[in-house]
């Protein structure tokens, strides 16, 4: 199993090359809708939703729908959360791509037993130091289309193993509707708090999937609704670029004048 071993000097450099280079270069537009850090009802018993604290133990988990995922929810979570994100990543993705170590990424190799049992354990230390942690269940990149969307049992073994964690599901939809660059739609939903360890593995990876699912057709819909590629409450997470039609628009406006 390869760990994280973040460098803040790094994430300075990455953070603004991933922001200005990698994502305003390749995308028009990328919004969050939601909250990557949550309200949560008062443990007191008095009803009142209060602010997540930065050190809250949380697992997101999210559809794994292209090779980008990983750069979008560095840079969100970098943008809008208080607290230090981690991300389970793919052993042989991860020796390919060493430099994600020092942003956060640590490994998980499903094809070795042991590996996977390290790998679980390493994910409730970190939970259990306060760590934010992103997980994706499907466990390989599959089309944004693909239904239904199942999960493996990794994601209930690592809430079984540390069950104070909050789960929290977020969707990404990927698309290119009125302009050439593609826009890319985040959208955090509603923590899921369970008694983790009242259920089997199975039984966490089956209702959690359901839980993305809609959430993820709930989301698609509305942005067929809209006809665009953010929903209307999206915090810009990148300034928006311009596309060719807009640089043609104003270059024609500029003649015509």
């Amino acid at each position: 199993m390869i760990r994280a071993v973040k460098s803040k000097a790094f994430e300075r450099v990455f953070s603004l090359y991933n922001h200005y280079y990698l994502l305003r270069r390749r995308f028009r537009s990328f919004t969050l809708s939601g909250s990557l850090d949550p309200k949560m009802m008062d443990g007191n018993g008095g009803g009142e939703m209060l602010p997540m604290a930065p050190d809250q133990p949380v697992v997101y988990f999210m559809n794994h729908s292209s090779w980008w995922d990983g750069l979008l929810l560095y840079h969100a979570a970098k943008q809008t959360s208080r607290g230090d994100h981690y991300v389970m990543m793919e052993e042989r993705q991860l020796r390919q791509y060493a430099f994600f170590r020092k942003l956060g990424a640590y490994s998980i190799n499903k094809d070795s037993a042991s590996g996977v049992r390290t790998s679980l354990q390493y994910t409730s230390e970190l939970l259990a130091a306060g760590k934010r942690v992103w997980i994706f269940p499907q466990g390989e990149i599959l089309h944004q289309e693909a239904r239904p969307i199942q999960f493996r049992p990794g994601i209930g073994l690592v809430l079984r193993r540390f069950p104070q964690a909050i789960a929290v599901p977020v969707t990404l939809c990927h698309g290119m509707v009125q302009h050439d660059l593609p826009e890319i739609s985040m959208q955090a939903g509603p923590p899921v708090v369970q008694d983790w360890k009242a259920l089997r593995s199975e039984e966490i990876a089956q209702q959690l999937g359901q839980v993305l699912e809609q959430q993820l057709d709930e989301h698609r819909a509305e942005l067929i609704r809209l006809g665009q590629g953010s929903l209307p409450d999206g915090w810009p997470l990148i300034r928006g670029v311009r596309s060719t039609s807009e640089k043609y628009d104003q270059a024609r406006k500029r003649v015509n004048r």
